[in-house]
């Protein structure tokens, strides 16, 4: 099965379904795979090496969500204990309207896999399938650096995409520098003009 090497995640090409890398500053970043008008987000974590980290995990979730004026269940779902997320659309404003999300958890040698189903997926069971087929397939590489528990686990552009987005930004550079003109010290400046 051919995967996309993203560092910590290799996630599996399959046929319907879009493959995006997130940065962002405040969450860290997130592998966010679409189909359809569902998604699921994807992060690895490091983990002790004894012990789960999905039950405190879990609970931290289901506390948060009720800080906002959400709600949560747990269920047994295809991973085990999930979380099924009913969370204010703005946060603390329950009357703006809820989404429903869903939580799953996969714990492994020092790694934990939280996956975050949105969309149709939440809920429906056939819309959440091709999602659910390929977080099974996905691949945590937890590498040898040591890593604190609770820590997100690098992800990385793949070498081709890298290569890719640097090259535009080296063009997007030079196209910049080339309308920048450079200052002529010969060149009068702004005048003042006085009048009495």
């Amino acid at each position: 099965m051919q995967r996309v090497d993203l560092g910590s995640l290799q996630v599996p090409v399959l046929a319907g379904l879009d493959i995006q890398l997130v940065f962002t500053e405040q969450h860290g970043a997130w592998v966010t795979v679409r189909h359809e008008t569902s998604e699921l987000q994807l992060q690895a974590f490091a983990a002790p090496k004894r012990g789960s980290l999905w039950d405190d995990v879990r609970a931290e979730i289901a506390a948060e969500i009720t800080a906002t004026g959400g709600t949560s269940a747990e269920r047994t779902g295809p991973f085990g204990t999930e979380l099924l997320v009913r969370a204010p659309v703005q946060p603390g404003q329950p009357q703006a309207g809820m989404n429903s999300v869903r939580f799953a958890g996969v714990d492994g040698p020092r790694w934990f896999l939280r996956g975050l189903f949105t969309g149709p997926a939440a809920e429906n069971a056939a819309a959440a399938a091709p999602l659910e087929v390929l977080m099974r397939e996905v691949v945590v590489n937890r590498g040898d650096h040591p890593v604190p528990p609770r820590d997100l686990l690098e992800l990385r552009l793949p070498p081709d995409a890298a290569a890719a987005l640097a090259e535009e930004q080296a063009r997007a550079e030079q196209e910049n520098s080339r309308f920048a003109t450079p200052p002529n010290p010969f060149e009068r400046g702004p005048e003042i003009t006085e009048t009495r």
